[in-house]
């Protein structure tokens, strides 16, 4: 017979404030059986056993594969680690982290102890808050192209001129743009106790109008929430032709595997 598979959705400090019968009436199954705790000298994972079909190995692998088998996961994980994350301080774990029964489970938290317990203090009392700042499409498609000499009628001089102007423009505005990230980025910071820049999200894959020009998470600790809120800029300030997105609060996925760290200005 083969092992049971645990998938562990994130791992929280063992004791009262998340009582075993909360979880498990607040959820039914998720990606398997239902919601199940797996404790550890001092740890708690939130696990659910899962199909050795999709799960094990092999199959997870060319399952990866599979955007929109992907998607529905993470939207279950996600959606499991939101749950628990409102009961207590929660360490969200990596995306299809699968473990061999409840033995490999507490192997993991055995292994993991370190990191995991001082991520739960350094995550204790905060959220995380989501900052993005795009260019507005017109703005970032630029002023039309102009049209060809033998179109227009004008000499290959004006053309050439007309384009250079172009160019010109749209150079000044991405520094506005860049200038303006960065400003926004170190002010933030200086009210968050941790912040990280991620790469800019296409608009392709992230189907927001405009070009992503900072995309920025901050750790703020939820008794300076309105302190930190209070720092972003409302549209009306903002230089023409820029959009601001702010999301959250969120569990602090962004610093849970590493340190709160003093990001680089973008």
């Amino acid at each position: 017979m083969s092992e049971e598979l645990l998938y562990v959705y994130a791992v929280l400090r063992t004791g009262p404030q998340l009582p075993r019968s909360l979880v498990e009436a607040d959820t039914g199954p998720v990606l398997g059986a239902g919601l199940r705790l797996v404790g550890h000298d001092g740890l708690t994972a939130v696990a659910e056993p899962v199909s050795a079909a999709d799960f094990d190995e092999g199959p997870l692998r060319a399952r990866l594969e599979d955007l929109d088998w992907l998607a529905g996961v993470a939207r279950a994980h996600h959606g499991v680690v939101a749950r628990v994350g409102r009961l207590a301080t929660t360490v969200p774990l990596r995306l299809a982290t699968v473990c061999r029964g409840p033995e490999g489970v507490r192997r993991m938290l055995a292994e993991g102890r370190v990191p995991l317990t001082r991520a739960l203090r350094r995550l204790a009392g905060t959220e995380e808050w989501g900052v993005k700042l795009y260019t507005e499409p017109a703005a970032a498609d630029g002023p039309a192209a102009s049209p060809a000499p033998s179109a227009a009628g004008g000499s290959g001089r004006d053309y050439l001129r007309t384009r250079v102007a172009a160019r010109r423009a749209r150079d000044d505005r991405d520094d506005r743009a860049r200038q303006t990230a960065r400003t926004l980025h170190d002010d933030l910071r200086a009210r968050a106790s941790g912040a990280v820049t991620h790469p800019p999200q296409h608009g392709a894959l992230s189907s927001a109008p405009g070009r992503n020009v900072l995309n920025a998470a901050y750790l703020v600790p939820t008794a300076d929430r309105r302190a930190f809120l209070d720092g972003v800029p409302d549209a009306d300030s903002l230089p023409a032709g820029l959009r601001i997105e702010v999301t959250g609060p969120w569990v602090p996925y962004s610093f849970a595997h590493g340190p709160a760290d003093a990001a680089e200005a973008p």
